[in-house]
């Protein structure tokens, strides 16, 4: 995979939100915010197991699963009253889930800042979620050491 080249679900994700105007950007965010998978069962109980985003302004978490055939799996945890967060936690959990390693580690650095949201929502909140994709990075390559 080239570096400009983008996993299938992460390029639909990206299109879909440069096809709308700015105003309706931000409601895209919003759907995803409320499309945020639920956490399975062991999960639930166990906040411990994930690690907070502290760049992101409100509490957002997250941990990542790498299955022996080295396949991604995302879980996030943030606050429905944090939809701004919610949906940029939501996006990147249902555009990784099920990649490969390689595919989620080749993932652009910039690419929360893809999505044409630059315009719609603070720079700060851009940044919360670049810090997301890097830590999610982070303990993917930690999973496979």
């Amino acid at each position: 995979m080239d570096a400009t080249e983008l996993p299938e679900t992460l390029a639909e994700i990206r299109d879909d939100f440069l096809g709308l105007e700015v105003k309706e950007r931000l409601q895209l965010l919003l759907e995803f915010s409320n499309e945020l998978p639920e956490l399975p069962e062991r999960y639930r109980d166990h906040p411990d197991l994930f690690e907070r985003v502290e760049e992101c302004q409100s509490p957002i978490f997250i941990v990542v699963e790498v299955d022996p055939d080295r396949s991604v799996h995302l879980f996030a945890m943030a606050p429905a009253e944090a939809p701004t967060t919610r949906g940029f936690a939501s996006i990147l959990v249902q555009g990784i889930d099920g990649l490969s390693v390689d595919q989620v580690l080749a993932v652009a650095d910039d690419y929360p800042s893809m999505l044409g949201l630059t315009a719609a929502v603070s720079p700060l909140r851009v940044r919360g979620m670049t810090a997301m994709l890097a830590r999610i990075k982070r303990q993917v390559r930690a999973r496979v050491a």
